[in-house]
């Protein structure tokens, strides 16, 4: 692919346009397969969380992606009053966590663009992606031993899946960028007990901005910290 095409700004554009469609075209695969709302919402959680991969890759320009945040957030806390986004929110549904999904991608991309260190932006956002999106998967289809949190119930399977997963996503982004040493480990660790932690004490879908920004802070901090 010819890479002045995909550094473009209409090349950029496309590439997650297209991205976006695929991931249109698997939820729709998966709701007449399944017929299932959770799973289709699922699907899109983690599809559409996978774009800072395309930013990072692409290098995106700071303005488009805070420009796209703030508009697919406005999008988003529309969706709560019209159903424009049926799929993915329900109306009266007491939780606000696709619009914090948006935003906290914005506040990622303007921190961490910012300051040339994009590989915490994706930390961030995969943790909340992957993690959170196959903990609720996990823990519905097997969780069996179940905890209660307030006015919530959680399962330790899907708790489990959460952490492991979110520090598996953060050991392979500073494996790849920092290298094979001892701390990156711990700082997995922590990242990963941190985001299951808060993933099970959130309410009203707030862990779709705790989750991402708290993963991104804690592994940039430790990791300017224990690294030098």
């Amino acid at each position: 692919m010819d890479s002045s095409w995909t550094h473009s700004l209409f090349g950029q554009i496309a590439i997650v346009l297209l991205w976006l469609s695929l991931v249109g075209v698997c939820a729709e695969i998966a709701n007449r397969s399944t017929n299932s709302n959770e799973l289709v919402r699922k699907v899109i959680h983690i599809g559409t969380g996978n774009v800072i991969l395309i930013a990072w890759w692409l290098n995106t320009p700071l303005w488009l992606g805070v420009g796209a945040s703030i508009v697919f957030s406005a999008i988003t806390l529309l969706s709560y009053y019209v159903p424009i986004l049926p799929n993915i929110n329900s109306i009266g549904r007491k939780s606000f966590g696709t619009f914090f999904y948006a935003v906290s991608i914005g506040v990622l991309v303007a921190w961490f663009w910012t300051i040339a260190q994009p590989q915490f932006a994706a930390i961030g956002i995969l943790v909340m992606t992957w993690g959170d999106g196959f903990a609720a998967l996990i823990g519905q289809r097997f969780g069996k031993h179940s905890y209660h949190l307030w006015d919530m119930k959680k399962s330790w399977e899907g708790s489990g899946a959460m952490a492991i997963i979110s520090a598996s996503v953060c050991a392979l982004i500073l494996l790849g960028t920092i290298g094979n040493l001892w701390q990156i480990w711990l700082i997995a660790l922590i990242v990963g007990l941190s985001a299951a932690a808060l993933e099970a004490f959130s309410k009203f879908g707030i862990d779709n901005l705790t989750v991402p920004i708290s993963s991104a802070a804690i592994a940039f901090f430790l990791t300017q910290n224990l690294l030098g």
